[in-house]
């Protein structure tokens, strides 16, 4: 626990301040986050075989550059090429003609892992970016949620968990844990959300809202650890001591942003 708190302010340290400084020094974290998260859904994958080098070169390659692209667009404007993914699929296609070699036997299952990954992290990570441009304040928001509701639900867990939530995916989660990390993310993100954001918006429509978002939150993390199970690994990595990899600590997140972007489109 001691090694966890510490790793904890530590990640507040360099977080937090980037995040309000935003601009350059922000987008720079957030392009080095995405190559740490593609690395780790490469070499959790490569428990069971190893990718040939190059297609792990052109990942990390492909990552930085949609990340540049990335910078300075805004959340109604940022979109994928359609002539970018067409391009990585068919780079990414290439290789499968290595499938005899004896020490990759690289085909096309690898191949679509490799795509699904890249657009996967690409758009996870690079929405960060893009809703830090559009609104500092609806960011903290879904940080408040993610945050809020996975503290809550640990703690919660751990001094009244009973009934296990899905034993088979992740055995430490409890139902009591997700109720009382849902209830308290939505009860202090909601309040941020009235009180700084927009004080005239339905209370009744942003609580449910923030209600399915964490919701969505909690869900996306039992999805991470599906993953995780499938490869059996217990972290993503072990570059954060006490708490796993970059994908460990993003989870939740990741799914809070893709719901909260189909939110906005859909209201």
């Amino acid at each position: 626990m001691k090694k966890r708190i510490i790793s904890a302010i530590i990640m507040i340290l360099i977080f937090v301040p980037l995040l309000f400084i935003g601009g350059i020094p922000f987008s720079i974290l957030m392009t080095l986050l995405s190559v740490g998260a593609m690395h780790e859904l490469i070499t959790i994958r490569e428990k069971k075989k190893e990718f040939p080098l190059l297609t792990k070169i052109i990942s990390y390659l492909f990552v930085i550059f949609a990340s540049i692209l990335t910078y300075n667009q805004s959340i109604y404007s940022y979109k994928m090429s359609y002539q970018l993914i067409s391009f990585i699929v068919l780079i990414y296609l290439l290789p499968t003609l290595l499938k005899d070699d004896k020490k990759y036997n690289y085909d096309i299952n690898d191949a679509l892992y490799l795509v699904g990954s890249l657009v996967f992290i690409n758009i996870s990570f690079n929405l960060v970016l893009v809703l830090r441009n559009y609104s500092l304040n609806y960011l903290i928001y879904l940080l408040l949620i993610t945050v809020i509701t996975d503290t809550f639900a640990l703690i919660t867990g751990m001094y009244i968990g009973k009934n296990k939530l899905a034993k088979d995916i992740s055995p430490n989660k409890t139902v009591e844990g997700f109720v009382g990390g849902v209830l308290m993310g939505t009860f202090v993100a909601t309040t941020f959300y009235y009180t700084v954001i927009n004080p005239g918006i339905s209370l009744a429509i942003l609580v449910l809202t923030t209600l399915f978002l964490a919701v969505v939150g909690q869900l996306g993390d039992l999805v991470f650890s599906s993953i995780k199970r499938t490869f059996g690994v217990k972290d993503f990595s072990n570059l954060i001591p006490g708490h796993g990899g970059i994908l460990d600590r993003f989870d939740s997140l990741i799914f809070v942003i893709l719901a909260f972007i189909l939110v906005m489109g859909l209201i």
